[in-house]
């Protein structure tokens, strides 16, 4: 999916500049990367909707900086506290020869028909939504995708279980394959409910144990 957004570059700085940016529906931002950081801003509304795309967050973007346009990844943007108004955005120059880290989204399927979920009960827990990796741009993927289909009671999807793309590696160090992305367990309230029942089963059967019980007989004179 090939997404581009316009850019203007900018000379004033300061806080007094990027808040008659604000006002004027542009948003401050800067892109690093080559021989020195750029000053820039863009269209607010544009940039909101953009923001709202998860593939806009890993994907390598096209920036139309003055008309001239560069291959950039998005790198981090700051909210304001509580309004929908991006305060800030930071963009970095990519080079199609070196490889880039970047988090990608985690698309989890086939969670119905895993047999922890479909014969047991279970339910799925995401204990990770995205990934680090390391790739170059041109094999940078949208997402990547986990099948759950396999899954059984107990049992959980690490990420050397991951089929990666084509020229693509987890970034970090250590143990990294060891980590778990998804898990599937019985709920807690089903485990407790269980666990009430056969307390009440077992009460109810020690009475009528006792009461089946032969009385003793008197000690013969």
């Amino acid at each position: 999916m090939k997404i581009e957004l316009n850019a203007t570059s900018r000379k004033a700085q300061g806080t007094g500049a990027s808040r008659r940016l604000r006002k004027s529906g542009r948003v401050p931002g800067i892109v690093y990367g080559g021989s020195e950081p750029t000053l820039i801003d863009v269209d607010h509304n544009n940039l909101y909707h953009s923001l709202r795309n998860e593939a806009f967050h890993a994907s390598i973007l096209t920036l139309d900086l003055d008309g001239k346009k560069e291959p950039v990844l998005l790198r981090d943007f700051q909210m304001h506290p509580f309004r929908q108004q991006v305060q800030h955005i930071d963009f970095q120059r990519v080079s199609k020869d070196k490889k880039i880290h970047v988090k990608v989204p985690l698309h989890f399927v086939n969670a119905d028909i895993a047999p922890g979920v479909k014969t047991s009960g279970g339910i799925i827990s995401h204990v990770m939504n995205d990934l680090d990796i390391a790739c170059l741009p041109a094999d940078l993927p949208e997402f990547i995708e986990v099948d759950l289909s396999t899954l059984a009671i107990g049992h959980s999807v690490h990420v050397s279980d991951l089929k990666l793309p084509k020229g693509v590696e987890v970034a970090g160090h250590g143990h990294v394959g060891e980590a778990v992305v998804a898990t599937v367990q019985i709920p807690r309230g089903a485990v407790e409910a269980a666990a009430t029942e056969a307390a009440a089963t077992e009460a109810a059967a020690a009475p009528a144990a006792g009461a089946a019980a032969p009385a003793a007989k008197a000690p013969a004179k």
